[in-house]
């Protein structure tokens, strides 16, 4: 489903997972269905949020080297100067 995008195939994978009775999976599957259409969309479309996930991690990762050390201002100055 993830490299394909077939996503409008999810329903029946969850029904699969439900009936296979394994703890993990069924939990995970009954999970899914809480937002199916997000989920389904995401499996489906092409879009992707991954540039603002990397912005994100990489401005965490500079939060967490400077904790203790340095105040707003410096970090707000790094990240800008990035």
């Amino acid at each position: 489903m993830f490299t394909q995008q077939t996503g409008v195939l999810l329903p029946a994978w969850i029904e699969d997972a439900a009936e296979a009775g394994l703890p993990g999976l069924t939990g995970f599957a009954r999970g899914l269905t809480s937002d199916l259409d997000a989920v389904t969309a995401g499996l489906t479309l092409r879009w992707s949020s991954g540039g603002t996930e990397g912005a994100v991690n990489r401005i965490k990762k500079i939060k967490r080297q400077l904790y203790g050390r340095a105040e707003f201002e410096l970090l707000r100055k790094i990240i800008l100067l990035q």
